[in-house]
């Protein structure tokens, strides 16, 4: 990546982009109080210097698939090529290498039993350097990362200007194999036109303009900002497993979620009952956070913490 310094402008840019990764820069420019040519420029800055980019993405809970997080321990010298296999899948998400380097983590979503199997039973232990696998089904989120407010810069006012219409859940909406296309493209980049939108799926501008906003508002697609928590400031990204009391994992998970430090927060099964996210400034402050504001928490048994060393893929596509 290049060496790209965000100035005051970018960091309210993200932060409009992360309320509503499609918000014309038109409507950005007004709320920054800058030109719709500023705003198209610096996106394009970042965007093509590798900063930053949106993504859409598949809410698979609406669809009644099951997501899981993952964790894999390698020997040595497969992490790197196991984590860019693992990252090239369209069902994977936040792909990370952990600690020492030795440990993957990431998220998948499957659509069936049959799919779940034959990722968790078959390709992964069947892959002689994978030494360690550990599937934990998500059960209730707490905290996601569209929530997370490290990139916040911008006023209430401003903020509400952007904010995009109300997502209605209980909206029935199927999605088939015509809508595929459509998906993929904007997994590649959540701001394609609807001119190129329309080639990559046959339909007309109008017709995938109308089927992206309808996926929208039933809460099926959703855009997302992939940007690396150091651009923000955030140096110390790690990842926790914790095994909180059952008469306490609600009050835990809630408080956590309201932690300005943290972008995720989980419900799971296994050994460890609750996952989180957490970005820090710095070790220090990481230090300072597990030490205070999680130790504070009442019905925390045991809590192990990874730090990220490397990021293979988050929202989107792979890096």
């Amino acid at each position: 990546m290049d060496d790209v310094t965000l100035d005051a402008v970018d960091r309210g840019l993200v932060h409009a982009l992360w309320i509503d990764g499609r918000a014309p820069f038109s409507r950005i420019g007004e709320v920054l109080g800058v030109s719709e040519n500023t705003v198209a420029r610096r996106y394009r800055r970042l965007r093509s210097s590798g900063v930053l980019r949106v993504v859409g993405t598949l809410n698979g809970l609406r669809l009644g698939y099951t997501s899981w997080t993952i964790r894999l321990r390698c020997t040595p010298d497969a992490a790197g090529s196991i984590a860019a296999a693992l990252a090239a899948r369209d069902d994977t998400s936040f792909v990370h290498l952990l600690s020492g380097g030795t440990e993957i983590s990431c998220n998948t979503q499957t659509r069936s039993a049959d799919e779940r199997d034959a990722l968790l039973l078959e390709k992964l232990p069947r892959t002689r350097r994978v030494i360690g696998v550990s599937a934990h089904l998500l059960l209730r989120g707490f905290a996601l990362p569209s929530a997370w407010v490290g990139p916040a810069v911008l006023s209430a006012e401003q903020a509400a200007r952007l904010r995009p219409g109300a997502v209605d859940e209980q909206q029935p909406i199927e999605v088939g194999a015509a809508d595929r296309a459509l998906l993929d493209a904007l997994a590649r980049d959540g701001r394609t036109g609807y001119t190129d939108l329309a080639r990559a799926t046959g339909w007309s501008d109008s017709t995938v303009k109308r089927r992206a906003e309808a996926l929208r508002t039933a809460g099926v697609l959703r855009y997302q900002v992939d940007i690396e928590p150091a651009r923000l400031g955030f140096h110390a990204e790690a990842r926790l497993w914790m095994a909180v009391r059952p008469s306490a994992l609600q009050d835990v998970a809630t408080a956590m979620a309201a932690h300005p430090e943290v972008s995720f927060v989980a419900l799971t099964t296994g050994p460890t009952n609750l996952v989180a996210v957490v970005n820090c400034r710095d070790t220090e402050d990481l230090a300072r956070y597990l030490t205070e504001r999680v130790a504070s928490l009442d019905g925390i048994a045991t809590l192990e913490t990874a730090p990220v060393i490397r990021t293979v893929k988050r929202a989107g596509a792979p890096l």
